[in-house]
């Protein structure tokens, strides 16, 4: 396991080992046990220019099960990380695109499977770039690791349909824009428009409240420090059951981070099945 980062901004926050500095991470690539991992919804991207070291993962082919609409099971999930030849005692590094939004979903699948050290870098593929960081072309080669098979927790980081319906005590947060709660069509909700398939009905969950993802981050995509953290989630309460959703689960997971080791949530889980789900099933109420 890698020392932890020392920057103090992230010594506020309530799990601060789980994130990585920029200059912390340039510092440490390619000593052994540290793995650097690449994780974007553009998955073209990582050809164009990647942290040196870093090993791709394509969350939609690799991470999601090939039939059914879940995550790979325990068998899948070890199989891919032997392939990429990370081991179960790897400090593994997650970054991407758009903010960490499939970093932090990746994340949440390492958590799911209970790697023992699994952090995010601060700012993601936007930060790194931005600060004009040394990027490379090489694909690395790490020889096959022995990862073992490990059955997925879902219970403690994820939440299913039957989790909301006619549950009035946990509170459900709807972290996409403001017009895709209100049911406006958009990018990531018109018919045929999103990249993730088409939703037949536009609105959100009946009680659910609007917090937009990115009130966690300033416009270089880094966290915000933990005192505008705690006033933009001032809606929310650190002791209550907590859900969160957003169209297919990625700002969602982002959202799901700020909260567990940033502010520190006891009890807040992840609906991925999201409004891709919910607003396709016959019968499901919605609201406007």
């Amino acid at each position: 396991m890698a020392e932890f980062d020392p920057h103090p901004p992230f010594q506020e926050y309530a799990e601060p080992g789980k994130l990585v500095s920029a200059p912390w991470l340039s510092a440490r690539l390619g000593i052994n046990g540290l793995r650097v991992i690449e994780v974007d919804e553009d998955a073209l991207l990582y050809d164009i220019g990647h942290i040196p070291t870093a090993t791709r993962i394509n969350f939609q082919n690799e991470l999601m099960d090939p039939v059914t609409r879940d995550i790979v099971d325990g068998e899948a999930f070890a199989q891919l990380m032997s392939e990429k030849g990370i081991r179960r005692e790897d400090t593994v590094v997650l970054y991407g695109d758009k903010s960490n939004w499939w970093a932090t979903y990746a994340l949440w699948v390492f958590e799911s499977f209970g790697h023992p050290d699994v952090r995010l870098l601060d700012g993601g593929r936007d930060a790194w770039m931005s600060e004009e960081r040394d990027t490379s072309y090489m694909v690395p080669e790490h020889p096959t690791s022995d990862y073992p098979v490990v059955e997925r927790d879902d219970a403690a980081h994820r939440a299913f349909v039957s989790d909301l319906l006619n549950n009035t005590d946990a509170t459900i947060v709807d972290t996409r824009p403001p017009e895709e709660y209100a049911g406006q069509a958009t990018e990531h909700s018109a018919q045929g428009d999103s990249p993730y398939g088409t939703t037949i009905r536009h609105g959100h969950i009946p009680g659910a409240i609007n917090l937009e993802w990115d009130r966690a981050t300033y416009p270089n995509a880094c966290f915000r420090r933990l005192e505008d953290l705690k006033t933009n989630y001032g809606a929310l309460t650190p002791s209550d059951e907590t859900i969160l959703y957003s169209h297919v689960g990625a700002q969602a997971a982002h959202t799901w981070f700020v909260l567990k080791f940033l502010i520190g949530f006891d009890n807040v889980r992840t609906y991925d099945g999201s409004w891709a789900e919910w607003g396709n099933m016959v019968r499901m109420p919605i609201e406007r």
